[in-house]
């Protein structure tokens, strides 16, 4: 594949196009190419008209540029032309963004985030956000004082609630329900301490 560099002026913009270009495409062509130049060639036939590449050629005309690397195909039939056409504008749309490389990749940059076809705010907002999720995922299990006291609270009441239980069951010599209650199930063991279920309010009633 040879690329020879031709006269923008020279080149002929086809009647009908598959793609249409928007102004803030053109404006994150010409970024793209501002920062790295032309990084693909204009494809023609051997009239000279655009098969691939018609954003390219708006935006270098827009930029004020003179010349552009071009490929020339010679021997393409009219069908061929337009199947190169229709392929070049779709294949690259099937393709999916790989979500977890492109924030490795941002996160990798070290904020300069100066990317052409990307918001470069939106882009510092989700690497924050990564941060702000990383930093919660290292935080997890760390209690204040205040967390710890109210763990030892619930834990206090429920022992409570557990002798309380008890005491009436001794006291009655039966479950702490009225008469009519369905009878608990099999006595069942929890860290050393026996207890039944209610089956009527799934109650754990320790012994």
């Amino acid at each position: 594949m040879q690329i020879i560099t031709m006269k923008l002026s020279e080149l002929v913009k086809p009647e009908r196009n598959v793609r249409i270009h928007t102004k803030q495409q053109l404006k994150e062509f010409a970024r793209s190419i501002e920062m790295f130049g032309q990084i693909r060639p204009i494809v023609i036939d051997e009239k000279k008209v655009i098969l691939a590449g018609s954003g390219l050629y708006d935006t270098l005309v827009m930029m004020g540029k003179e010349t552009a690397a071009v490929y020339q195909y010679e021997n393409l039939t009219e069908i061929q032309k337009k199947k190169l056409m229709i392929a070049d504008n779709k294949i690259f749309s099937l393709g999916i963004e790989n979500l977890d490389t492109l924030n490795c990749f941002l996160e990798e940059m070290q904020g300069d985030l100066d990317i052409p076809g990307f918001d470069e705010e939106i882009l510092k907002q989700m690497v924050a956000d990564a941060d702000e999720v990383t930093e919660k995922i290292a935080e997890y299990g760390t209690l204040d004082e205040e967390e710890i006291q109210q763990i030892q609270k619930a834990s206090e009441k429920r022992d409570q609630n557990a002798l309380e239980g008890a005491s009436a069951t001794q006291a009655t010599g039966g479950l702490p329900h009225d008469q009519d209650s369905a009878p608990a199930s099999e006595a069942e063991e929890a860290d050393g301490q026996r207890f039944i279920t209610c089956p009527k309010c799934g109650e754990k009633i320790w012994l």
